[in-house]
């Protein structure tokens, strides 16, 4: 049981990224499996932001394009969006007593790790050390290990 986050999606995506075929792999390898692995909203919209950013990617995807990558995964039988309960405030409280200095761009990162508190799942697919500063989670690099 995990979450897979935005750059390991991209990676995904991205045949010019270093990281592609090894990302590309894992996702083909979680898609047909019946075993639980997540994303959450704020996830796949922001796959869709850096995908379709002229800045970000050298050959950006039309929306239509990341539209159908997202639908293909969500098509997916083990594959589950995580979203607010209603102790989603309450939890968000705790987490931000727990974890100092939480600002800036950590904020995106903080929701992500609130739902996954939320839904007890501590284990993050992602290459993005930030989600070290959340003790409650355990990040696994998809370069060095699998989920």
């Amino acid at each position: 049981m995990f979450v897979v986050d935005t750059n390991v999606l991209v990676y995904a995506a991205d045949e010019s990224a270093p990281e592609h075929a090894r990302c590309r792999a894992l996702v083909e390898t979680w898609r047909p499996r019946n075993g639980a692995w997540y994303l959450t909203w704020g996830i796949c919209y922001e796959f869709l932001r850096v995908v379709t950013h002229p800045r970000v990617m050298r050959h950006p995807w039309t929306i239509a394009e990341g539209v159908r990558f997202l639908s293909a995964l969500l098509d997916s039988p083990g594959l589950s969006v995580v979203v607010p309960t209603d102790r989603h405030a309450r939890v968000l409280a705790d987490v931000i007593a727990e974890v100092p200095g939480l600002s800036g761009n950590i904020v995106h990162d903080t929701q992500t790790a609130v739902l996954m508190r939320e839904h007890g799942i501590r284990r993050i697919c992602t290459r993005d050390t930030d989600f070290h500063r959340f003790p409650f989670l355990e990040p696994i690099d998809p370069l060095s290990a699998e989920p």
